[in-house]
């Protein structure tokens, strides 16, 4: 399939900048992944599309305050990390700019002197390999130093950090938010509850595949980046005790669909307790063994996300619901609406 097949028209002005006040209160476009049949409604109205039985399932993690600003120590030269993932112990993969500045051996000064790091590699589009060398506890001093790593297309600064954290967010280690979870809030997550649906979180730490583009025209030339995901035991009894009984797996975000459809397809559709690391790309031709329904927001064109979108719902479906979103000035992105896959 071509990239091309991907790409949709977009306003700038439908990019949605800031959060809403109520998170519950972005509209919610639901989609009949057979018919194509679309419905508008308000998020809240969510909970009228889950049945007792079915299970909801949410990605706990946490974003960092992963941006951070600091200068090259033998030059003064403004150098902007984003922390992408740990390595191993200070070890970091990390995304730099600009890039051509850090070769191996420099080293960059955060916080006057707080926070070192020095480069031990470089990888492709502008990824660096740091170690970091500073006093006391990191997370404490990255809470000190570092800013929440809002992607590119949105330019207004946030006033509440939290405000890119889900209500439930407590895995810390993403680059990103799992941003589907952004709309739920701790009433409407006690309502579905008490409806009989069940409530069980996995995590996936959103690297740096949330940040990259598609550079092939091919699509199946395009090769994911590798990204950290765990499930418990507990999550792994309640997901096939749903199934056994006839519920519905239902996916909060393309994170969580990502984990689930990589354990079921290691274990012949079932689902274990296990952590690992999770490069799988799911576009138009996956056999989905893993969920039924997908919560999600609207993807920017031509990104692997709205692949996977249109893998559950078919490509010519999900362009008409995003036609019909540009129309009816629903608004993209993290900050934006929300699509309901059913």
């Amino acid at each position: 399939m071509k990239l091309e097949d991907f790409d949709y028209y977009l306003p700038d002005e439908l990019i949605a900048q800031t959060p809403l006040q109520d998170r519950a209160a972005s509209r919610l476009m639901v989609l009949n992944k057979q018919t194509g049949e679309i419905e508008h409604k308000i998020f809240s109205d969510i909970i009228h599309y889950l049945n007792p039985g079915d299970c909801l399932v949410l990605n706990d993690t946490k974003v960092m305050p992963a941006r951070l600003f600091g200068m090259k120590e033998d030059t003064n030269a403004h150098v902007e990390v984003l922390l992408l993932k740990q390595i191993e112990g200070d070890k970091w993969e990390t995304l730099v700019k600009p890039a051509k500045r850090i070769k191996p051996g420099a080293v960059i000064s955060f916080g006057g002197g707080k926070l070192h790091a020095k480069c031990i590699d470089t990888l492709e589009y502008g990824g660096r390999i740091f170690e970091f060398q500073y006093d006391g506890i990191f997370y404490e001093i990255l809470d000190e130093l570092g800013e929440m790593p809002l992607p590119p297309y949105i330019k207004k600064r946030l006033d509440d950090a939290d405000r890119y954290q889900t209500v439930y967010a407590r895995e810390i280690g993403s680059a990103a938010a799992p941003t589907a979870g952004l709309h739920f809030t701790e009433k409407l997550l006690a309502d579905i509850k008490n409806k009989g649906v069940h409530i069980a979180f996995i995590t996936l730490h959103v690297g740096l595949g949330t940040f990259r583009p598609v550079n092939v025209e091919s699509i199946e030339e395009h090769e994911m980046h590798a990204e950290f995901y765990h499930m418990t035991e507990e999550t792994a009894n309640l997901l096939n005790e749903v199934k056994k009984n006839g519920g519905r797996i239902i996916s909060v975000g393309t994170t969580s669909t990502r984990t689930l459809e990589t354990i079921a397809a290691r274990h012949n559709g079932s689902f274990v307790a296990e952590s690992g690391w999770t490069d799988i790309f799911i576009y138009p031709g996956f056999q989905f063994k893993a969920i039924d329904c997908l919560i999600t927001n609207f993807h920017l064109p031509k990104s692997t996300l709205i692949m996977l979108v249109s893998a559950l719902a078919g490509r010519e479906h999900i362009l008409h619901a995003y036609g019909t979103a540009v129309k009816e000035r629903y608004r993209f992105f993290s900050f934006g609406d929300a699509m309901f896959i059913h």
